[in-house]
């Protein structure tokens, strides 16, 4: 049996200590450095944890390796490490690399960004992260669903335009009522909800009643839920004043009420301001909205800067003070975006 001296000692471990002080030191080099290329860029903290995983999986095989150990018992872990790898992989590859490839195609595809309202399924709302593997969406309850980026790639997604979408308001009345008289009531409702290019169609004839629909534009999209609200507190309003009983005939035959007719008296109350819902609901979503608009800002911003250098390169000593002056600002403005962006993401994790 070979005698412990300490010569011995840090001869056999000098090499997994010098590899271990190696790892380390490209691993945060390499963090220092892409921390600063895609801080603001996004999508970045992605491909930032991605490279950092393959440098410290890399770093722990070679320390391994390092390890004073006779080379059967190195051979035998070797053999361990890489087939727990390999079922590591297998097992989740399809998952993670389709996850991967789906967030790559949305992102070439690029029919949504955060702050935009999808509909996927039965789930509703506005997107508030969108990243490689996920997308997270804020729901009319406030709540927060992660969907994986195949779902969305397997299912179809309603994406509501920005520019301005129709909404809708539904309700069925008897046959008693003619439907001219019901089409202008719901029309006005449709105008008095603040919603454009207002159209009624009858939708279905049941065997007790007609199912009218009403449809109306509306330009502002982040309003959608107030807007919705509003059309349906309309469409009583307008019902009423127009002496329209929204009652089904089964009520009447169901209770003897003799003449009396079901539309209540006005109230002197006035509706309640639901004009800040919406920056309730979705205050996430917001706050995401914002910073993808402040990452585009700096790219052009960018751009600008790039574009000015190119100047310097042909401009004469009086032009380039200008053009200086130029760069410092928009530097200054980059900067003042960039720590707003940083701000917007410390936000965002509570």
């Amino acid at each position: 049996m070979e005698e412990f001296t300490i010569e011995t000692f840090l001869a056999n471990w000098a090499p997994a200590f010098f590899t271990t002080i190696f790892i380390i030191a490209v691993y945060k080099a390499t963090q220092y450095f892409l921390t600063k290329q895609v801080k603001n860029q996004e999508g970045g903290s992605v491909l930032r944890s991605l490279i950092l995983f393959c440098i410290a999986l890399v770093g722990f095989i070679a320390i391994v390796l390092a390890i004073p150990m006779d080379s059967g018992t190195k051979g035998q872990i070797s053999s361990l490490i890489g087939i727990v790898i390999a079922a590591v992989l297998s097992l989740s590859s399809a998952t993670f690399f389709g996850n991967g490839l789906a967030g790559i195609l949305l992102r070439s595809i690029n029919n949504f960004k955060p702050g935009d309202f999808i509909k996927v399924g039965d789930i509703f709302g506005r997107v508030s992260e969108r990243g490689l593997f996920h997308t997270e969406v804020q729901t009319e309850d406030r709540d927060l669903i992660t969907l994986p980026n195949m779902h969305l790639t397997q299912n179809p997604v309603k994406v509501i335009r920005a520019s301005g979408t129709f909404i809708s308001g539904v309700c069925s009345l008897g046959y008693d009522v003619h439907h001219t008289k019901v089409k202008q009531a719901l029309k006005k409702a449709a105008e008095e909800a603040g919603l454009e290019d207002a159209f009624v169609i009858v939708k279905e004839l049941g065997d007790f009643s007609i199912v009218y629909k009403v449809f109306g534009l509306l330009k502002d999209a982040k309003t959608i839920i107030t807007a919705r609200s509003k059309l349906n507190s309309m469409m009583l309003n307008e019902l009423h004043n127009a002496g329209i009983e929204i009652v089904s005939p089964n009520f009447m035959n169901q209770r003897q009420v003799g003449e009396t007719v079901f539309i209540p008296k006005k109230s002197r109350v006035e509706d309640e301001d639901q004009s800040s819902v919406e920056e309730v609901i979705f205050d996430k979503a917001d706050q995401a909205e914002s910073i993808h608009k402040t990452q585009e800002t700096v790219q052009s911003v960018e751009t600008k800067i790039k574009e000015n250098q190119e100047l310097l390169k042909t401009a004469t000593e009086e032009e380039k003070e200008k053009i200086n002056a130029r760069i410092e600002r928009l530097n200054a403005l980059k900067e003042r975006m960039q720590s707003k962006i940083e701000e917007g993401r410390e936000e965002l994790k509570y």
